[in-house]
């Protein structure tokens, strides 16, 4: 069958399972814009290129398949580095793909030309062209497969725009089996006698690839075995957060109980990730005990510091590996104090109250009624600084796959994850916190949410300021504030110049039924929240300070 090579691209996703495409339109890859035509792949038409990423990035994230974004050339490709940059901090799963520029035009610095190896080669898993139209589809089930296998991460590929409108009679490739590892019998035998003799072990689970059952079996074996789960910086949904055995997050905003838990402990065992600055105290705390690393990564990139095993396995097959070992056997002579130690410093921490600020809405008892009226399997999604942080703090999470931020610490990416979220899960709330500086720069994708018939809740917390940075100048630089000041809008307004549900709330007594309201609307809303300008999170020593001073005991 002759077709297109853009049509052979259209027809190789929706030959691996891709449901949806998150696009900004270019003249570049108009072929495989036709080929979408009549395909049964959703075309998400977005407003900015960065958001079309961060779209794909959450599908990633929720689905486990690698979300794909379309974007056009050079201004198309700069705006969407920030979702690839993020993909790759965060090790998710994700497919760019960037119309280029003619072959027989390159080099000559044609209009938005630009070098896709030179901008992508450093932060990319893979950087792709389709140079050859019979090899379209091949290339396409390359970067499926890339992006998926080892250490998930961002695969981009190029479509120059000659090529897609030559024709073919290539079959379109079957996607590629991705491998999965199984631990050696002699080394899960050292691992289990290193858990056993541990006295004081803690388990961190983090990164993507906690699907189905995979969080909860982890817990309830730790819960037998008397190891406390903690779980790193946004990767809280990995278990239920009401296991016994969990002990919270690690990183920005966490409780100082846990981060000097982690110059107490015999034994690390990471299950998902690594030892990295940001769960380490900035590359200070926990180098010390004896530690075990379960990573898809033989390289263990993001991992630094002592490795007395390594295993080369995503969550599930280590968690299986585990269960073979069993609960009695990991316990030894452990008993179960220091689990449960763990766990009531974080039922103390996570609960939330009243914090008493001179004027606005207090944000402790806000999100301790978005807690009580949000349903138990919403989806969370964040944006970056310290407005997150009480939703880290308060909106605990059951599900797995129920949350979305950016471990790198991209601005702008709670918006588009929420739309992307209530599209992948049109049945579940969906609730994105931002502060005001992180919800302007992609809040214009809520009217991609209004378009596609999606029903995000965005919080938007607002002090008229870059808050996070303004926490660094006072520490920094006392008194001497400056080029933080932000001029807002009323974003209850905004939202509802989109058609969607909107409320500005000045006081705390307008929380509960601004989120009713938002609740009952059953369509995109936004509840915009005005604070005190200098309200910061409570409770925490290192609410925004990579040093994360305090955490020594």
């Amino acid at each position: 069958m002759s077709r297109s090579a853009g049509h052979l691209i259209v027809d190789t996703l929706a030959e691996h399972g891709v449901e949806r495409v998150y696009v900004v339109p270019g003249e570049s890859y108009l072929d495989v814009l036709d080929g979408l035509h009549d395909a049964a792949i959703r075309t998400v038409v977005c407003r900015q290129e960065g958001g079309a990423g961060f779209m794909a990035l959450a599908e990633g994230r929720l689905t486990g398949r690698p979300g794909v974004a379309m974007v056009t050339r050079g201004p198309g490709a700069a705006n969407a580095m920030i979702a690839v940059h993020t993909a790759w901090q965060d090790a998710t799963a994700m497919v760019l793909m960037v119309g280029l520029i003619p072959h027989r035009d390159r080099g000559q610095e044609s209009f938005q030309e630009f070098s896709l190896d030179g901008w992508f080669g450093t932060t990319a898993k893979g950087v792709l062209t389709v140079e050859v139209a019979d090899r379209a589809g091949e290339v396409i089930a390359q970067a499926m497969h890339l992006a998926a296998s080892g250490r998930p991460g961002p695969v981009v590929v190029g479509l120059p725009e000659d090529i897609l409108v030559q024709l073919t009679e290539a079959p379109t490739p079957a996607p590629r089996p991705v491998a999965r590892p199984s631990v050696d019998a002699d080394q899960l035998e050292r691992i289990g006698q290193l858990i056993a003799g541990a006295r004081r072990p803690l388990l961190i689970a983090g990164g993507d690839g906690w699907h189905g059952s995979t969080g909860a079996d982890l817990a309830t074996l730790a819960e037998a075995a008397g190891i406390p789960v903690a779980a790193d910086w946004r990767a809280y949904d990995a278990v239920p957060n009401s296991s016994p055995a969990y002990a919270g997050w690690l990183g920005y905003g966490r409780a100082d109980t846990l981060a000097s838990r982690l110059f107490e402990a015999d034994l690390l065992l990471f299950v998902g990730c690594g030892r990295s600055d940001v769960l380490s105290e900035g590359y200070t705390a926990g180098f010390e005990p004896t530690t075990v690393v379960a990573m898809p990564d033989p390289q263990a990139l993001m991992h630094h510091g002592r490795i007395d095993e390594l295993v080369v396995a995503g969550p599930a097959t280590a968690v299986d590996a585990l269960f073979r070992l069993g609960a009695d056997r990991l316990r030894g002579e452990r008993g179960e104090e220091w689990m449960r130690l763990l766990a009531a410093d974080q039922r103390r921490f996570s609960q939330p109250g009243p914090e008493h600020p001179p004027e606005g809405v207090d944000l402790g008892v806000a999100f301790g009624v978005l807690a009580e009226l949000l349903p138990a399997d919403r989806v969370c999604t964040y944006g970056a600084g310290n407005a997150t942080l009480w939703g880290h703090r308060h909106l605990v999470h059951e599900a797995p796959n129920s949350l979305v931020g950016p471990r790198n610490g991209a601005m702008g990416l709670a918006v588009p994850a929420a739309v992307a979220a209530s599209l992948v899960h049109p049945d579940r709330t969906v609730v994105a916190v931002c502060g005001d500086g992180d919800f302007l720069m992609n809040g214009q994708e809520l009217s991609v949410a209004i378009a596609e018939g999606a029903a995000p809740i965005v919080v938007v917390v607002d002090n008229g300021r870059y808050g996070t940075i303004v926490t660094h100048q006072q520490r920094e630089y006392p008194g001497r504030v400056s080029g933080t000041d932000l001029a807002n809008p009323d974003f209850g307004a905004f939202m509802r110049s989109f058609g969607g549900f909107g409320e500005r709330v000045e006081t705390t007594d307008g929380v509960r039924g601004a989120v009713e309201r938002a609740l009952a609307s059953r369509t995109a809303a936004l509840i915009h929240l005005v604070v005190d300008r200098e309200t910061v999170p409570a409770g925490t020593a290192n609410a925004v300070d990579a040093e994360f001073a305090g955490a020594r005991p």
